[in-house]
């Protein structure tokens, strides 16, 4: 078998995991062909992230603390494996770039992928010195994307020939190797990232590119759950889902890859097994074509999961200049567009006298001011209203679609919990129901549609 195994961030924390993982990739060598891939350091990226900002800011005290720590945390994993000589260089080379863009107090995209990057090029030196194989970052393994940096797309069909170069030699001579997540390069050979999800979006491209007969996905985690443990405590592990869910699942915000890492796989029909570096035997949960036998974590179920999606707002637009005037949708995401919002749901009524989005509370600010300055050029008569304090509510399952009375009993459960609903939203896919409602009542919201589908164990 090919097997494409990506390790997160927890996983890689500190020499001792690091130990751990190899041992793991090195029981896998012994019976199958492997790709290895991982992740930064736990908490590195964010690091990373915080210094080029104070570089950026020309706060040159933060800059030296945060590299500071970002070299000792580094160090002392590189010295417990023997890999310091791998790491040095690559951490002077950070402080080269950091320093120059305090120097100029400017971060563009560009320098800020050039920066993150040394996340994962420093975790894949040490896993690889330890592995006793060859470090790759992405580019290297192939993956070319186009030039928007700090979330990159991959430019697929360039990318999956390059990779197949690159890295079936190197499977065929059974030589070992790790692959960086999350970076790649543009067209010019300049670094770029594939943003949120990024290291989960390499394996699966790596896996598609690679034909592999399962991409697995390591982390704290046994897998995939119908509902998040610390709200439910009787929530039970979903040991079978379809692409399709899983893809719902990633969009609520469940502790599952990001919709966009998983299309590489689904396109290509690559199983994605989702798996706990902790319990390395335990078979975790599998995303593939079908939702696999019926049982408690498998088929069965018209509702699989209640996922919720936190710290978000409701933006309301309202005005009778909407109604019946062709464009006033692509004016209002025109503008959120521009100011890279992303809108996690939209409702909108029959009447077309407002419409409903939420959105991020962190993008809260940027996106009143895009919608105000939009609707002042061009003189409409509208209103912006903002709901703090909210987050989305999932139902996801296949079995709704066709249901009859699915939305019945999901309203049924969260009345009884006395929930109150501010705005309701379905696709067209009838793969979920979601719901907004205010943050506090989120846990109860959940555990109602829970308890109403008897998704326990």
């Amino acid at each position: 078998m090919r097997i494409i195994m990506k390790f997160g961030g927890t996983s890689v924390a500190d020499a001792d995991r690091i130990r751990h993982v190899v041992s793991i990739i090195k029981a896998e060598r012994a019976r199958h062909q492997v790709v290895p891939v991982v992740s930064a350091l736990d908490g590195v990226t964010e690091m990373l992230l915080d210094v080029a900002d104070a570089a950026a800011k020309g706060d040159e005290l933060a800059v030296e603390t945060l590299l500071t720590q970002i070299r000792d945390k580094h160090l002392a994993c590189a010295y417990a494996l023997g890999a310091h000589d791998q790491v040095r260089p690559l951490i002077e080379r950070l402080e080269t770039l950091v320093h120059g863009v305090l120097a100029l107090e400017e971060l563009t995209p560009r320098s800020t992928d050039a920066i993150v990057a040394f996340g994962e090029r420093l975790s894949c030196a040490m896993v690889a010195h330890t592995l006793g194989g060859v470090a790759m970052d992405g580019r290297e393994a192939g993956i070319v994307t186009d030039d928007h940096f700090t979330e990159a797309d991959p430019l697929m069909d360039l990318s999956m020939f390059q990779v197949r170069e690159a890295l079936t030699p190197l499977l065929d001579g059974n030589k070992p190797m790790v692959v960086t997540g999350f970076v790649a390069a543009n067209q010019h050979g300049v670094t770029s990232t594939l943003g949120r999800g990024g290291s989960d979006y390499t394996a699966t491209i790596l896996g598609a590119a690679l034909k592999a007969d399962e991409i697995w996905i390591y982390s704290d985690v046994d897998g995939l759950m119908s509902a998040d443990p610390r709200i439910v405590s009787a929530a039970c592990l979903l040991s079978h889902l379809t692409f399709a869910e899983a893809v719902e699942m990633g969009k609520f915000g469940a502790k599952s890859m990001h919709p966009r890492a998983l299309e590489p796989a689904a396109a290509h029909r690559v199983p994605v097994r989702m798996r706990s570096t902790f319990k390395p035997d335990h078979p975790g949960t599998l995303i593939s074509e079908s939702s696999g036998p019926a049982g408690p974590g498998g088929a069965g179920s018209v509702v699989r999961s209640v996922p919720m999606l936190k710290n978000l707002v409701m933006l309301t637009i309202g005005g009778a200049s909407m109604v019946g005037r062709p464009g006033s949708a692509a004016e209002i995401f025109g503008a959120l567009a521009t100011q890279r919002v992303n809108v996690h749901m939209i409702c909108q009524s029959v009447s077309e006298a407002g419409i409903s989005l939420v959105i991020n509370q962190n993008q809260a600010d940027k996106a009143r001011a895009a919608l105000d300055g939009a609707l002042r050029s061009r003189h409409l008569e509208r209103t912006v209203e903002l709901v703090g304090g909210v987050c989305v509510v999932a139902a996801v399952g296949a079995g709704m679609k066709g249901t009859p009375g699915v939305a019945a009993k999901i309203f049924s459960a969260i009345a009884n919990a006395k929930v109150n609903v501010i705005a309701i939203a379905q696709g067209s896919s009838e793969l979920s129901i979601s719901i907004v409602v205010r943050a506090e009542d989120g846990p109860k919201a959940v555990a109602a549609i829970h308890d109403a589908f008897a998704l326990s164990a």
